[in-house]
């Protein structure tokens, strides 16, 4: 597990030819602490930073929200075909992700989102993913019924008694 980690750092810190050295050497001679200083002054590596972090944020909102709403309603709420429609949502967690690509691309440069941060984040307000669902959805199943009963009887409402 931190293998992979320690070989990155070990990387970091020699010249681009000690990488692909044969065999591989763990510690660098010399050691170049000179890479950090390129990387932040030759490549605008603070924006690339605040970029990850933009979206890391706004994807993990997106996902609590849109996958703990759509989880609530398989768990607590009966409606019309709710065991057909989870089972549909299920079906898409087989689906690897490359067969959904090209598709996604094409939608995506439709509508003009190519080369945006729209379809890094958007998507994840609509539902947050097939697998957080079933995760949520498994998680709310587990809560007492009673709890939201009591709480239906107080005069909550679903929303009320979901959040």
């Amino acid at each position: 597990m931190f293998l992979p980690f320690l070989w990155l750092l070990s990387s970091s810190l020699k010249t681009e030819l000690a990488i692909f050295r044969y065999p591989p050497e763990w510690i660098p001679d010399p050691i170049l602490f000179s890479n950090y200083v390129d990387a932040w002054t030759t490549r605008p590596f603070a924006l690339y930073v605040r970029n990850t972090i933009v979206i890391l944020l706004l994807n993990e909102v997106a996902v609590l929200v849109s996958a703990s709403f759509c989880a609530y309603g398989f768990a607590r709420i009966d409606f019309p075909g709710r065991n057909v429609w989870f089972a549909i949502l299920l079906a898409t967690v087989m689906l690897p992700g490359i067969v959904t690509m090209i598709p996604q691309f094409v939608i995506f440069s439709r509508i003009g989102w190519v080369n945006t941060i729209l379809p890094l984040t958007v998507p994840f307000f609509f539902g947050g993913g097939a697998f957080n669902i079933f995760l949520l959805r498994q998680f709310f199943r587990t809560l007492p019924a009673e709890l939201a009963d009591a709480a239906y009887i107080d005069g909550a409402r679903a929303i009320t008694i979901y959040w």
